[in-house]
């Protein structure tokens, strides 16, 4: 069963888990960093408005068209 917990990673790179949580043998885990109240999601805009351009010109060939034409 997968099971989602919050938690707080330390500058050290130490898990500090928000509420308690107990495990009986050893666990395998995926995580997903979040921004935090102090970060921005600015930068990603600004990445995905510089990127815009370069991939206007791959999105916009005829060969592109009409390999998404079926969907139309």
């Amino acid at each position: 069963m997968l099971q989602t917990v919050e938690a707080i990673i330390d500058s050290g790179g130490q898990f500090h888990f928000l509420e308690p949580i107990k495990f009986t043998k050893p666990k395998r885990a995926l995580v997903t960093f979040l921004y935090d109240e102090n970060e921005s999601m600015i930068s990603n805009i600004e990445n995905a408005l510089l990127s815009e351009e370069v991939l206007g010109k791959d999105w916009n060939r005829i060969e592109e068209d009409e390999a998404w034409s079926h969907l139309q």
